[in-house]
């Protein structure tokens, strides 16, 4: 079994790291839960995303807009592009993440020690996280994309 973790209705397995890939990529697998945004719109500095859908329709924005992909999709996620991504359909979505170079992959487990069960994560500890793995969210589209869709934080 894969070494996975959950941060409420998003999950992340970890399937191929640097060491099985030569260090030129890490392959995970996300799953996502109805109703949810996976993650504040954001960008990289540092590594480009290729997501293959599953399972379920996975909705992705990238810079300003929302294109809806289904099982065998698959979408990229280039580095400074703001993009983000969430399932509005009624089921769990599961797809597969190429992240170059795979040093990223780690940001997932790390996010899972910070995120509390309840509530919200400490926001200094937030920024600092994404600062150390080069990432900048915009937490004011969130909010827009998240009223306009009916979605939640997952």
């Amino acid at each position: 079994m894969a070494d996975s973790v959950q941060i409420g209705g998003f999950g992340t397995a970890f399937l191929a790291d640097a060491s099985a890939t030569g260090g030129a990529y890490t392959l995970i697998e996300h799953t996502l839960e109805p109703g949810l945004l996976g993650a504040p719109p954001h960008r990289h500095s540092r590594e480009d995303e290729l997501s293959y859908v599953l399972e379920g329709t996975l909705t992705v924005w990238r810079d300003g807009r929302a294109v809806e992909t289904g099982v065998g999709s698959v979408v990229s996620k280039p580095r400074a592009e703001w993009h983000t991504f969430w399932n509005a359909g009624s089921s769990r979505v599961r797809f597969l993440e190429v992240i170059s170079p795979p040093a990223f992959a780690s940001y997932f487990r790390e996010l899972a020690t910070i995120i509390p069960a309840e509530g919200l994560p400490d926001p200094a500890q937030f920024l600092a996280l994404a600062a150390r793995y080069g990432l900048e969210y915009d937490f004011n589209t969130m909010g827009q994309l998240a009223q306009r869709h009916g979605l939640r934080l997952g």
